[in-house]
């Protein structure tokens, strides 16, 4: 059996493919995007996360940590990452859940007999699972065990990726999953490299290599206000889309539900603010979208 790490799984989704899905977040991704709603899943190991706002400070995580990472004055608790080893002692010692260990590790048939449990849901509604992330092709051999323990019960299954993964894994699973919900951020790489760390050619040329083994594709398209939503952005994406015979696209405009994450998990934001384009700017962005033939589905609706 394969094993892999995941930190979420999420149920009766509408937005992650077609029906009702279950979504499941692997760990770790090789992207570090400013307008990252899940921050939590950058990292390839499990974490300690720690929310403050429902900590009762009664000091009995303190007690519990065997290496003392955690401190505290009764006002605030702090943690010390750089001894925390993840042990999760302090988070059995919590009544109110304020910690918690983000990540864990299951195999394939672990992972889909849980989802299977949704089955019922699928079946109705012609949904499925959807295998998210992170970046899910990070775990390579995890990822294509499930895929085929879904193939073997009949479950339809979607891959949203970012699309930064060796070729030979594209290729790899490229039939394997029913739909690929493909993140298309930027098309110009000197920016992509500014706002997400990596180079978008691999990108573009593995969205490509799936277009000619004929996987079925969804463009999936992040708006940032004045980061992403400009007019040569959108039509380059457009024309890109057009080429390759990929006639839909999917936009999510930002939302800040990743903000306060970074807090969580001890981590620092790579930004100040951002916020999506107007109701306007996107009605704009669909038109531009729906002029090149493209079907457009706005993910926030």
């Amino acid at each position: 059996m394969a094993r892999g790490t995941i930190f979420d799984i999420k149920r009766f989704c509408v937005h992650d493919g077609p029906g009702i899905r279950t979504t499941v977040y692997f760990k770790g991704c090789p992207m570090h995007c400013w307008w990252c709603h899940n921050p939590e899943s950058q990292a390839f190991e499990p974490e300690l996360a720690y929310w403050a706002s429902r900590c009762l400070r009664c000091g009995a995580c303190l007690d519990a940590c065997p290496v003392r990472a955690i401190s505290g004055n009764g006002k605030a608790n702090k943690i010390d990452r750089s001894k925390c080893d993840v042990c999760g002692k302090c988070t059995f010692s919590c009544s109110v859940e304020a910690l918690e260990i983000v990540g864990r590790d299951v195999t394939e048939k672990e992972l889909v007999q849980e989802v299977a449990d949704d089955l019922v849901f699928y079946e109705e509604s012609g949904g499925g699972v959807t295998f998210s992330g992170g970046e899910p092709l990070a775990q390579p051999d995890f990822l294509f065990a499930c895929l085929n323990e879904c193939r073997r019960r009949a479950i339809h299954t979607a891959v949203d990726t970012c699309g930064y993964a060796p070729t030979e894994t594209f290729e790899r699973m490229a039939k394997l999953a029913n739909l690929w919900l493909y993140d298309i951020k930027l098309i110009d790489d000197y920016r992509h490299i500014q706002f997400t760390g990596v180079s978008n050619v691999l990108i573009l040329e593995n969205v490509a290599r799936l277009a000619e083994l004929g996987a079925q594709i969804c463009l999936v398209i992040p708006l940032v206000a004045d980061l992403n939503d400009d007019e040569d952005n959108i039509i380059g994406i457009a024309e890109f889309a057009q080429d390759l015979g990929i006639g839909d696209i999917s936009i999510l405009p930002y939302h800040d539900i990743g903000v306060g994450k970074y807090d969580i998990i001890g981590g620092s934001r790579p930004f100040n603010e951002l916020r999506a384009p107007s109701e306007a700017r996107i009605l704009q962005i669909e038109k531009m979208f729906l002029s090149y033939g493209l079907h457009v589905k706005n993910a926030s609706r």
